[in-house]
């Protein structure tokens, strides 16, 4: 029986990610309640100013899920959150309703500008009876608007990027004006005992006297002096102390078993197939993505065919963005998989057919939900199109009934995780890094389990808020902890750096992420209904999240260079040199996309101008693939390099790939996409925030121009970067040596310098 080794790090470093941890979600407790309490009040009925009711509150949560059931948010946005082609519906029926209303009021005894503000900010609700009452204004509005809406979505055409005929019901197009009416109230009506609106103002709209508080400006202030202050504190820390003190294995030369002769196991062998799956995951991903980026240039004319007619935009981009996240969590769980041999020094036998089932439930639930997307937001599933069709929530589009399988999918590749470490887990304390391991991996389907907690009929705002617990704390903070993990411990079993440096890595991570990423991710309901105190909370801890990315920019840039070094000082050759490279770039894109870009529209005072644009855009491509598309890569690298046989592998092909991705992201941000959303922001505070986000400026000379020069950067990520990918993941396939039993070789090394490591014989 082995004995328990010993804690590798100190308690002091455990217990600071326990009091920073546990701050955080207390502070996350705290503003949960603040949205319940505090969100924008959906009245029982809305009254007209001729006394009869315009609409009621079940027709507003029905309003919302017509809008969800026709994917919508893929198209078009509500408080700025959603698609960027079609216009935002809150600020488009605010400003259409101020100009209407400013016609009825020409007449009036006052200015024309004073009566209607004074229209719109007047709040009439009253909270005993739960009835809202609208002006004469108000009321003319919504009669002209319904009628506006009906319109505009029962196009026989595609002209504005949907199907044809898209919704044509009478109730329906009514229902969805109730919700873009009641959106529009809530960013127009003061709060009770305020001076700004349910909103904080936002949309920018002058013709109702919204314009920025004096919160969004103060906040932006504070939250550039955290950024500066935080970073030079943290930088002046860690130039005095050696915290980490990973460089004394810079000039040790060590040496390397041959890929060829480190021994894979049976489900180290069916991590092949998964990321097989990715790759052709990730192509059709990209190819997506530059069909959705068409329309921008040419909404009716894909290289002379009218693509919307098959695949209107917001299918394309419901796809496109399910997609990034389904290609980048196959890669996590197969690597995870196949770490787990290495780490444990054996696998438990019928392992590989629970990784296959696994493999075979995840494209159960990716090409279930595709289709039933599609088959739902085209209106062929009516009944239970929320389970089977599309929910319609960004990033949380699939149906509930795939939502579930995918959470009982990722619960069950951690029973696999378990399954695997449970010998080296009893040998090890729970400090060490097979537990964190273990608990990084358990945290993945937990926080993608809080997705459930949006519902298409719950209230708009809360329902936002949960769903920004998985588009942040699970995308941006767990994912990233795993990753953290999994890197460390690539290093560790390469003999790289030793146990106890990589561990401070991870500790530093999680502390450094619990004190800015977990509130941080208020920055994203800044304008959802939320009260103040989510900005303030939101924009300071926003600013802490770009302290952590500079500084472990810095330190794993070096932590790189330990692995790449040995690509020419080792005395045999580094066999990872590509896949350390994508993790290089990883470090580079997380700062600029994540942390520079990241920053940027997270200010209140900008992103009150540019929420919804394509500076978010931007931001989006540039973290989400320079960070997690990079990294899903490098780990299938490093993965497939033991599973293709010497004779087979293709440094060619990663090279290429490397080059042609990291190149072709970086045509798409700085070619096309940070200047066409440096242009609309202009645009945004000249003119306006409704005409920014118009159809017809979003179309003109200017912005196609640059569209299609995004070509050529599209062009070279597609064949040059995805499809080299897919070609290494078709070798790992086709041309896999033959497994081993059940024992891997958990030391990569030649020397001993794994034991130092920490590492077992």
């Amino acid at each position: 029986m082995e004995t328990k080794r010993e804690l590798l790090i100190s308690k002091g470093w455990i217990q600071a990610v326990a009091l920073v941890g546990l701050c955080g979600f207390l502070l996350l407790g705290i503003l949960a309640y603040r949205t319940y309490t505090d969100e924008p009040p959906i009245p029982l009925k809305v009254i007209g100013a001729n006394g009869q009711i315009l609409f009621t509150g079940e027709d507003v949560l029905a309003g919302q899920e017509v809008f969800l059931k026709n994917g919508l948010m893929e198209y078009g946005s509500i408080f700025g959150h959603g698609a960027y082609l079609g216009p935002d519906f809150t600020a488009d029926y605010l400003h259409r309703a101020a100009l209407i209303a400013n016609e009825l009021n020409s007449s009036s005894s006052q200015t024309t500008q004073e009566t209607t503000i004074a229209d719109f900010k007047a709040n009439r609700y009253d909270a005993t009876s739960g009835a809202l009452t609208y002006s004469s204004a108000q009321t003319e509005a919504f009669n002209k608007l319904v009628f506006h809406y009906g319109n505009f979505f029962a196009t026989p055409d595609t002209r504005n990027g949907l199907r044809p005929s898209a919704i044509t019901e009478p109730q329906q197009i009514k229902q969805l004006t109730a919700f873009f009416s009641w959106s529009a109230w809530t960013a127009s009506a003061l709060r009770p005992n305020l001076n700004y609106s349910y909103t904080n103002n936002w949309p920018p709209e002058p013709l109702v006297g919204n314009r920025a508080t004096a919160d969004a400006l103060v906040w932006s202030v504070l939250s550039l002096i955290a950024l500066l202050g935080g970073t030079g504190l943290l930088l002046a820390a860690f130039g005095r102390w050696n915290f980490l003190g990973w460089h004394g294995r810079e000039d040790q030369r060590l040496s390397f078993r041959t890929p060829n002769a480190v021994a894979i196991t049976p489900a180290q062998q069916s991590c092949a197939w998964f990321f097989f799956v990715m790759a052709a995951l990730f192509l059709i991903q990209a190819l997506l993505g530059g069909a959705t980026e068409h329309y921008r240039a040419e909404i009716t004319n894909f290289f002379g065919f009218d693509l919307a007619r098959i695949l209107p935009f917001n299918i394309a981009r419901t796809w496109h963005v399910q997609l990034s996240l389904l290609w980048v969590s196959t890669s996590f769980l197969a690597a995870g998989i196949f770490l787990v041999p290495m780490i444990a020094g054996k696998e438990p036998e019928g392992q590989q057919w629970l990784s296959y089932g696994l493999l075979f439930a995840l494209a159960f639930v990716v090409f279930g939900s595709l289709a039933g997307e599609y088959a739902g937001i085209r209106g062929w599933i009516q009944q239970g199109w929320s389970w089977f069709g599309a929910q319609g929530f960004e990033y949380l589009d699939l149906g509930r009934f795939f939502q579930i399988l995918l959470t009982v999918g990722l619960a069950f590749w951690v029973i696999l995780i378990f399954r695997g470490l449970r010998g080296r887990l009893t040998t090890e304390p729970m400090g060490n890094m097979p537990w964190l391991f273990f608990f990084s991996a358990l945290s993945i389907p937990a926080f993608y389990a809080v997705g459930l907690a949006t519902r298409t009929n719950s209230h708009f705002t809360t329902t936002d808020f949960w769903r920004f617990w998985v588009v942040h704390l699970w995308v941006e903070d767990f994912l990233e902890l795993f990753t953290t993990v999994m890197v460390a411990y690539m290093f560790v079993l390469l003999g790289v750096v030793h146990e106890r440096v990589a561990l401070k890595v991870i500790y530093l991570d999680i502390i450094l992420y619990s004190a800015g990423g977990l509130v941080g991710s208020m920055h994203h309901v800044y304008f959802s209904g939320e009260p103040s105190i989510h900005m303030a909370m939101g924009a300071f801890f926003s600013a802490a999240e770009v302290i952590p990315l500079t500084f472990l920019t810095l330190e794993a840039w070096s932590f790189l260079q330990l692995g790449t070094q040995q690509h020419s000082t080792s005395r045999t050759p580094f066999p990872h040199f590509w896949a350390v490279m994508f993790l290089a770039a990883v470090g580079f894109w997380n700062f600029l996309g994540a942390g520079v870009f990241g920053f940027l529209i997270n200010l209140p005072i900008v992103s009150y101008y540019e929420i919804g644009t394509a500076l978010t855009a931007n931001h989006g491509h540039a973290s989400m693939m320079g960070v997690y598309g990079m990294m899903a890569v490098g780990l299938a690298l490093f993965c497939l390099r033991y599973i293709i046989p010497e004779d087979g592998w293709s440094d060619r092909a990663a090279k290429i790939s490397f080059w042609s991705l990291n190149v072709g992201l970086a045509w798409m941000v700085f070619a096309t996409l940070f200047p066409l959303g440096v242009l609309q922001l202009y645009h945004s505070v000249s003119v306006g925030y409704f005409d920014a986000r118009s159809l017809s400026y979003l179309t003109n000379q200017t912005n196609a121009f640059l569209e299609w020069l995004r070509l050529p950067g599209d062009a070279v990520f597609i064949v040059g970067g995805a499809l080299p990918v897919l070609y290494i993941a078709w070798l790992g396939v086709s041309r896999q040596k033959p497994h081993a039993d059940m024992k891997p070789a958990q030391n990569l090394l030649l020397t001993d310098v794994a034991e130092a490591a920490g590492t077992q014989p």
